[in-house]
This record gives C-alpha cells, sequence and structure tokens, in this order.
C-alpha cells in the first residue's frame, strides 16, 4: 500500500488576523483567511507584496506580531517548523547535488530517523508518483529542471506532510515546461488529496491549476474567490488590472433619470442605468472580449476611437484603439481571409451596459 492511500484526511488552515513587521516596515497586515482541506489555493501578487512573507509564517520560518495560524485546528505559532507537519518545496529546487535522487529524496526521512524498510518504500513510492522511479541513481546535474522540481516534489511528498507548501516553484523553467509542470503539480495535488498553498506572482499559473485565490498587495488580502469570480467580478482596479487585461477609464457621472451617463470627454458619454450602483470616483471597467469593434446594437452603447494597433494572437486579433485620451484594448476572433483593421481606421467600440464593471481603487 502506498503512501498516498494511506494517507489521512486532508486538513483545513485558517489565518486569523495576522500582523507581521521587520523593523518600521508593515509587511503583513491584518491577514485572515480560510483554506478549505484538500483545496489547491494560491496567493497572488506582484513581488514584495508579502505572499511569499506569510508562506514561509504557515511554515514556521516567519513570526507574527499578532494572530494566529492554524492546521487541522490546532494554533500552530508556539511550534518550530519541523513539529508543524507541514512540506515546502522551494523556488530553487535546494536538492543536494553530490546525492543521487533516491538519496536526495531519503533525506528527510533519514533525518527523522525512520526505520530503513519504511524509508525506502516511501522514496520508491514517492517517486513513482512524480515519474521518476527509472532516475533514481542520477545525480541532479544530470537532469532537466523539470526533473529537479519534480525530485524536489517527490522529497516534500515523502514525509507524507499534511500540508503541502509550494515558494514559486515553476519559475526557473522554461514556458513550454511550466505549463507542462504546473498541469502535472495539479494532478499529483488531486491524486494525494492534499492541503496546498502555492505562490505566484504569475496570474495565468495561478488561474490555471488553483481552486482559489488570495489576491494580495502591500500585505493586505483585496479579495479572495476562484479563478472565474476574481476575473468576472473583481472586487477593485488593483484586481481588475492584475488579473488578466482591463480597460479602464476615467470619467464623472452626469445626468439623472434615462439621461444618466458616464461622462468621459466631450461629446463621449457611456449611457448608465438609473438602478446601476456607481460609486464616487468609479471607474468603467470591462474585458478586451467583453467588447466588439462595429457599430452598436440594441441595447449596446458604442465609443468612437481611432485603431492605433494589433496583435495577432492565434485565435484572436488584438487591436489597440484610441477613444478620448485612453487607449484600450478590445479582442476580435480570427476568421482567415476577412479584412482587418489598420491603423488609422475610425471605428466603434461597442459594449453592452451588463459588460461595464464600476470600480474603485
Amino acid at each position: 500500500m502506498t503512501g498516498a492511500e494511506r494517507r489521512p484526511p486532508a486538513v483545513a488552515v485558517q489565518i486569523r488576523g495576522v500582523n507581521l513587521s521587520y523593523g518600521a516596515t508593515h509587511v503583513l497586515k491584518d491577514v485572515s483567511l480560510d483554506i478549505r482541506p484538500g483545496e489547491l489555493f494560491a496567493f497572488l501578487g506582484p513581488s514584495g507584496c508579502g505572499k511569499t512573507t506569510l508562506l514561509r509564517l504557515i511554515a514556521g520560518f516567519n513570526t507574527a506580531d499578532t494572530g494566529e495560524v492554524l492546521i487541522d485546528g490546532r494554533d500552530v505559532a508556539p511550534l518550530p517548523p519541523w513539529k508543524r507537519d507541514v512540506g515546502m518545496v522551494f523556488q530553487s529546487y535546494a536538492l543536494w547535488p553530490h546525492l543521487t535522487v533516491r538519496r536526495n529524496v531519503a533525506f528527510g526521512l533519514e533525518e527523522r530517523r525512520l526505520p530503513r524498510a519504511e524509508i525506502d518504500r516511501r522514496v520508491a513510492a514517492a517517486l513513482d508518483l512524480v515519474g521518476l522511479g527509472h532516475l533514481a541513481e542520477r545525480r541532479p546535474s544530470q537532469l532537466s529542471g523539470g526533473q529537479q522540481q519534480r525530485v524536489a516534489l517527490a522529497r516534500t511528498i515523502a514525509v507524507e506532510p499534511k500540508v503541502l507548501l509550494l515558494d514559486e516553484p515553476l519559475s526557473n523553467l522554461d514556458a513550454k515546461m511550466r505549463a507542462e509542470v504546473r498541469r502535472e503539480l495539479r494532478e499529483l495535488q488531486q491524486r494525494l488529496g492534499i492541503t496546498a498553498i502555492f505562490v505566484t506572482h504569475d496570474q495565468e499559473e495561478a488561474n490555471t491549476i488553483s481552486d482559489r485565490i488570495a489576491v494580495i498587495n502591500d500585505g493586505r488580502v483585496l479579495q479572495v474567490g476562484t479563478p472565474m469570480e476574481l476575473y468576472q467580478r473583481p472586487s477593485n482596479l488593483f484586481v481588475a488590472g492584475f488579473l488578466g487585461t482591463a480597460n479602464i477609464l476615467a470619467g464623472r457621472l452626469v445626468g439623472t433619470g434615462a439621461d444618466r451617463a458616464f461622462e468621459i470627454g466631450p461629446d463621449l458619454r457611456f449611457p448608465v442605468a438609473s438602478d446601476v450602483a456607481v460609486t464616487d470616483g468609479a471607474k468603467l471597467v470591462f474585458r478586451p472580449q467583453s467588447a466588439a469593434i462595429g457599430e452598436a446594437k440594441a441595447g449596446q452603447a458604442g465609443l468612437p476611437g481611432t485603431i492605433l494597433d494589433l496583435e495577432f494572437l492565434g485565435a484572436t486579433i488584438r487591436y489597440g484603439i484610441r477613444v478620448g485620451g485612453t487607449r484600450l484594448v478590445v479582442d476580435v476572433p480570427f476568421r482567415s481571409g476577412e479584412p482587418l483593421f489598420a491603423p488609422g481606421n475610425a471605428v466603434t467600440v461597442s459594449l453592452s451596459p451588463a459588460a461595464a464593471l464600476w470600480l474603485t481603487d
């Protein structure tokens, strides 16, 4: 029987009111999160936002000024890293270059002084899970970057942690290998049924493998949700801009009733229904695929603009369009043989009011 088959039920991770400072720098600001048993949860944000600090706090490498970290309902703040029953995969892989793959995976088990038969069983099971059993006697220098990352995963899985922590584990791989390994990582996490927390600054990476994402900026959790929820219904301008491309138009609300509109510039207005809530200082936000180029149909609004540039993206053509003083992006499905708009062409950007989001900072 493999370690995966004997693994106990997945556990929850809860973070309650955590604050952490380095000297005068407030790095984590009243962070609270509930990570469900068995989910792959991502901390997503720009460099320096506090996401790795938060991960290291869960691992026990950082200490909070206030707040709690609970794993399976137990406050782990008093426990050192090696007693928290978590496993961490680092960005640098951290493999011993002079040890074989087998010995690298066995290292943590040997440090725990487990019986040799148990070590051999766990090492074999972990290497089989990541598909590297046939490379057990090679050294890290004889492996590709993707294979080295699998060894790092196997080493962590072998100790059978309750929670798997991954600190930007794919950042050293090229684009093709990164896509392949993240798919394998997701499949492995589901097979094990383990709770996993993944740190990344890459929104595509977070979207493709996560059950839910916490978007973090300047030490604060701005929004938590599934990738689709965050993309379709961002709670503020930062989330909208960080998860994918967003068009953002500044303006002011004018008129009332049927004449209510968002004035973007002289003679440039977007109608706003009287029952739509628009907060003071809000901006008009929409995704590139939510708009079209062409005369507005019934129920749509039309914004006149000029083509600035275009990019061929395979399935779509991405047009840059100047509307007022703002460059917008509109994605149009590519169909072979159809004529393309050229820079300088006057066009109309049509958008349904239902696709508009009204967001503030």
